[in-house]
């Protein structure tokens, strides 16, 4: 797959799209003549370039990178974000290329752990975080209390949380002990298992994502490893 799309692109932003050069200078590299197209110097950063043209730095062939799509094993203290001041990321515990250009498609908690999926696939994201895909997350839970059976009920029906104008999305809770169970969402509402299980008068002591759809967290990954999606993990996601 690739970042560039059919439709043709500026050249500033292709150059720096397959590159590490920002667009201002790209923007330079062209106007100094130092990139052609298809064998011929251009050197207007506004031109468009299809997906399947030669291009060229100084002589050294460009090709649009492919698109990235990780599962990273979670472990509890770092967010799913670019950035903090306060606390380390899941970016901190990656040695990529570029990686600010990936993102989270699902983000957990800090104290969550278990399956994260990055991507720079904006359109895989969408498809894996949209409720209207319904792109099944399963989760792991612990409870400090006894789970009551009818949650069974209110889960596959909906539940209103706090805050929250409309019920959840039907849900699928199989318990598995007094205090254990798997829980199936298709949403992704703020700290929404933990309020879902709030909302029953009980508190979630742990929670672990085991799988998004048909991708699930590889067993070999320790707490704080990664791999590459393999293809037909990435093509379960229809997009």
């Amino acid at each position: 797959m690739s970042n560039v799309s059919n439709k043709p692109l500026r050249l500033d932003r292709y150059l720096a799209s397959v590159t590490d050069y920002s667009r201002s200078d790209a923007k330079k590299l062209i106007k100094a003549g130092e990139i052609t197209v298809d064998g011929l110097v251009v050197r207007d950063p506004a031109q468009g370039v299809a997906a399947d043209a030669e291009l060229a730095l100084s002589g050294h062939s460009l090709r649009a990178a492919s698109s990235r799509y990780i599962m990273l094993n979670k472990p509890q203290g770092y967010i799913c974000a670019a950035r903090d001041r306060r606390h380390q990321t899941v970016l901190d515990l990656m040695d990529e290329d570029n990686p600010e250009r990936l993102h989270v498609a699902g983000r957990l908690d800090i104290d969550t752990t278990g399956l994260v999926l990055l991507t720079d696939d904006g359109n895989w994201s969408h498809a894996v975080t949209s409720p209207q895909r319904k792109c099944w997350k399963r989760y792991y839970v612990e409870t400090a209390e006894v789970i009551n059976e009818q949650a069974q009920l209110h889960f596959s029906r909906g539940v209103f949380l706090k805050d929250d104008k409309a019920r959840t999305l039907p849900a699928e809770l199989d318990i598995l002990g007094e205090r254990v169970a798997r829980l199936k969402i298709c949403e992704g509402r703020y700290h929404q298992v933990k309020r879902m299980f709030g909302a029953e008068g009980n508190l979630v002591t742990r929670l672990h994502r085991e799988a998004i759809g048909d991708i699930v967290l590889d067993a070999d990954l320790a707490e704080g490893e990664y791999r590459y999606l393999t293809a037909a993990e990435v093509a379960s996601v229809q997009k």
